[in-house]
């Protein structure tokens, strides 16, 4: 009599035989998933869209995360600066300058004033546009030059959404000094920014970059922070920088809804840093941003 052995299959071993045979190819499909700079996905997805088990996923982007190819926050997993820095210097910049575009102009029509955009590159503000009238040629900024974010509105209002320790971070030496108003002191930047943020991150700049310039900036939020800032600038001596700041919130406020639908209701969650001072009340502000735009001229 012959006896036939029945062969059996184990799952669990054929799953392992088909899966890519290295390391590299396991990332690769990993850091395919992310379609662009402002893709953000959670563990499931990403096991979903690479069919490698959760556990495989999850071990390897944890070393993704440490390695800082992948970012990972409460919302889920994005490209880190190392993957996004290998497809170019853009890093997502141009389409933060599309979203912005039209609002950037708006602005200038509305207020006359010189209209920055600008995104945070380590402690700088790096200048991805600049639209101005008269005021413009006396402004030293360009696109693609920088100063440090501590100096200017747009800068201070970006850092504001920063926790501390990240902040502390950027700056380990000293800060240096642009003008006399400029602040050079670690401990006065924490209480500069936490009055941002109790003017519910609204940021001035009074000669702090450049003598006799006045400056107001508001951060464009992402799920997690900020992805740029934009800025109106004028005379320090004659611009009313309370009167347009409305303006420039509903701008930045409309930007971030076009990048980022969700970004409001992800925002309601997050934990707001304690702040020992505000410059106005809520009354007051409430009162300001309620103010219609065709009220300022």
């Amino acid at each position: 009599m012959t006896v036939l052995d029945s062969v059996s299959v184990d799952p669990a071993k054929s799953t392992k035989k088909d899966l890519p045979p290295s390391m590299v190819e396991r990332m690769t499909l990993i850091l395919d998933a992310f379609d662009g700079p402002q893709a953000r996905l959670t563990l499931e997805q990403v096991a979903s869209h690479t069919r490698l088990p959760r556990s495989t996923v999850h071990r390897i982007l944890d070393q993704l995360v440490r390695l800082n190819w992948v970012e990972h926050s409460s919302t889920g997993y994005s490209l880190g600066r190392r993957a996004v820095g290998l497809g170019g210097a853009d890093r997502g910049h141009s389409q933060l300058r599309a979203a912005s575009a039209p609002y950037l102009h708006e602005l200038h029509m509305q207020t006359g004033m010189v209209v920055h955009l600008a995104v945070l590159d380590g402690g700088e503000s790096v200048y991805l546009d600049k639209i101005g009238g008269r005021f413009a040629a006396a402004l030293p900024s360009r696109v693609g030059g920088r100063a440090p974010a501590y100096s200017t509105a747009g800068g201070k209002a970006m850092l504001a959404l920063m926790e501390p320790e990240d902040v502390d971070a950027l700056y380990p030496d000293l800060l240096s000094r642009r003008t006399e108003s400029t602040i050079d002191d670690l401990s006065a930047l924490h209480q500069e920014l936490n009055r941002i943020r109790q003017g519910r991150g609204v940021a001035f700049e009074r000669g702090e970059s450049v003598r006799d310039v006045a400056c107001v900036g508001t951060a464009i939020r992402s799920y997690d922070g900020p992805v740029g800032a934009i800025s109106l600038c004028g005379d320090a001596r004659t611009v009313q920088l309370e009167r347009v700041a409305p303006l420039l919130v509903r701008a930045t406020r409309e930007v971030s809804r076009t990048m980022y639908p969700d970004v409001d209701t992800a925002r309601r969650g997050r934990r707001p840093v304690p702040a020992p001072q505000k410059t106005w009340s809520s009354e007051a502000l409430d009162r300001l941003l309620a103010v219609e735009s065709g009220q300022w001229f």
